[in-house]
């Protein structure tokens, strides 16, 4: 018997960090079409929640609403999705050490609908820039989430890796 290979769930750090800085749409393309070779493979997704975080008005937006087919983003309104979201805002809430500023900031953020999507699902891992950080306070770092209720975190490189993605150089 084989294990599954896992599905990732993107955060929306990997989709801005990447067009703002190191695989920006003009310098490596090929990452944008993995993205989207891997979604129709059905081995990448993202959730609603991550799309509107990416909407801001730039080249990453339009690379949403053109090229992005709308399957790439999930609806987190399933029911699994939902109760696994509230009992992940519960545990942040009781958790002292953050501050509220942070379990404000957290509740209205994307992360905790990437980490309870992906809690919803066997095989499903989340990809994220973040780190865990066992003191935080003044946020909640998406891995301290993971970690918590048992859901796997990688980020973008190591997903990259396991999928055997290579951006090969070529000269225009």
């Amino acid at each position: 018997m084989s294990t599954p290979l896992p599905i990732y769930v993107l955060d929306a750090n990997v989709f801005i960090d990447a067009h703002r800085r190191y695989y920006a749409f003009d310098i490596c393309p090929g990452f944008w079409d993995a993205v989207l070779h891997y979604h129709k493979a059905g081995r990448i997704i993202s959730i609603d929640k991550v799309r509107k975080e990416i909407l801001a008005g730039d080249a990453l937006e339009a690379w949403a609403k053109n090229n992005a087919p709308a399957s790439l983003f999930s609806s987190t309104a399933e029911a699994a999705v939902t109760n696994h979201f509230a009992a992940m805002m519960q545990w942040v809430q009781a958790q002292a050490q953050f501050k509220p500023a942070a379990k404000a900031e957290f509740a209205g953020a994307a992360d905790g609908w990437v980490a309870a999507y992906a809690k919803a699902y066997p095989d499903y891992v989340v990809v994220t820039h973040e780190e865990y950080a066992r003191d935080a306070k003044k946020k909640v770092p998406l891995p301290n989430v993971c970690k918590q209720f048992g859901v796997l975190y990688v980020d973008t490189f190591m997903m990259l890796r396991d999928l055997n993605s290579q951006f090969q150089f070529s000269n225009p």
